[in-house]
C-alpha cells in the first residue's frame, strides 16, 4: 500500500482536484493507497473540504487538524506519524506538481530500489526571481550541510516506510525533513517532474521566510558557523600578529610614532568580531534551550 501526505495551508480551491488526480493514479495502476491531509493552521475552507473529502472517502482519507500554523516540514512529519503504507509519498498542495508525476516516482523507485526517491523541477520557472533565489539558497544551504544533498529535490518525495521510521524519532521543535532523511541514507535518486504554472494562489514561502528557513538549517543542523569563528578567529589573529609586528619592527629599528590611528582600527575591528562571535554562540544557545524545552514539533486539533 501507498501512502500519500499531503501538507495543507489555505487550499481550499485545490484539494478536490488534487484528491482526483491521485485518485486516478493508484486505481489505474491497481494499487492500495491512503492520502494524509494535515491542515498546517489554514485561514480559508482548507478544512471543511477536507470534512467534506472525508465524508465521502472515508477508507482512503485522513483528515489531521493542526491547532496552528507550524510550518509545511512539521506538517508533514504529522502526517507521516499516520502513514500506514509500504512506501510514503509527499506531495505539495498547489498542483504545481500534478498528481500524474507520481507515477514516475513509484517506477524510478521500483527500477533501482532507492530509499527515496525525489522529483525534481530543473528551473523552478514559475515563481518570481526573488523567490526562486530564496529557493536555491535553502537548497544550497542544505548542500553545504550534507554533501551528498541533491539540491534539485524538490517536497515531491517517495519514501521507504523503514527510512520514514527513523524519520519518526525524531521531535525536535524545528524539523527540516530533508536533512534528516539525508542523514540516515544515500541511496537516493532523482527523477524529474514538470512544474507548472501556480493555478490558485501564491506561494506561502516569501522569500524573507526562505533565507529564516536556510538559516535555521545551518544554526540547528550543522556546525558551520562554529567552524567559521575558529578558522576565521585564527586567520584574524594571526593577520593582526603579523600587522603588530611590522609596527614593532618600524618602532624598534626606524623610531616610526605608531599612533593613534592604528591603535583605534585595531581595537574596534577586535571588538566586532567578539561581538561577532558572541551572537552566533548565543545563537545556538538560544537554540539549545528550544530543544531542551523539548516542545513539541505540532500540535493537533482535530482527527478525522
Amino acid at each position: 500500500m501507498f501512502s500519500v501526505v499531503v501538507p495543507v495551508y489555505n487550499s481550499e480551491l485545490s484539494l478536490n482536484e488534487l484528491f482526483g488526480g491521485i485518485q486516478k493514479v493508484f486505481e489505474e495502476r491497481k494499487k492500495k493507497y491512503e492520502v494524509i491531509f494535515v491542515d498546517d493552521g489554514s485561514r480559508d475552507n482548507s478544512w471543511a473540504v477536507l470534512q467534506e473529502l472525508k465524508k465521502n472517502f472515508p477508507s482512503e482519507i485522513t483528515a489531521v487538524r493542526l491547532s496552528k500554523n507550524f510550518g509545511q516540514h512539521n506538517a508533514t512529519l504529522c502526517g507521516f506519524n499516520f502513514a500506514k503504507g509500504e512506501k510514503i509519498i509527499t506531495i505539495d498542495d498547489d498542483l504545481q506538481v500534478l498528481p500524474e508525476e507520481i507515477g514516475k516516482l513509484i517506477d524510478r523507485q521500483k527500477e533501482t530500489g532507492a530509499d527515496l526517491v525525489y522529483g525534481y523541477y530543473g528551473h523552478e520557472k514559475h515563481h518570481s526571481r526573488i523567490r526562486n533565489m530564496g529557493s536555491r539558497l535553502t537548497k544550497k544551504t542544505s548542500t553545504l550541510v550534507h554533501n551528498n544533498t541533491p539540491d534539485d529535490g524538490s517536497s515531491t518525495r517517495l519514501i521507504d516506510s523503514e527510512l520514514m521510521k527513523k524519520i519518526l524519532q525524531h521531535q525536535e521543535n524545528f524539523i527540516y525533513i530533508d536533512e534528516i532523511l539525508l542523514w540516515y541514507t544515500d541511496a537516493i535518486e532523482l527523477v524529474r517532474v514538470e512544474h507548472r504554472k501556480r493555478k490558485y494562489k501564491q506561494s506561502g514561502y516569501s522569500f524573507t521566510k526562505l533565507v529564516k528557513l536556510a538559516g535555521n538549517v545551518v544554526m540547528y543542523y550543522s556546525t558551520i558557523p562554529l567552524k567559521f569563528l575558529v578558522y576565521g578567529g585564527f586567520i584574524v589573529s594571526l593577520i593582526f600578529s603579523l600587522i603588530g609586528m611590522f609596527f614593532i619592527f618600524k618602532k624598534l629599528f626606524f623610531n616610526v610614532p605608531l599612533g593613534y590611528t592604528s591603535l583605534i582600527v585595531t581595537i574596534l575591528f577586535s571588538t566586532g568580531i567578539i561581538l561577532f562571535s558572541l551572537g552566533v554562540i548565543g545563537e545556538y544557545l538560544s537554540r539549545i534551550y528550544q530543544i531542551q524545552n523539548k516542545k513539541p514539533s505540532y500540535s493537533i486539533r482535530k482527527v478525522l
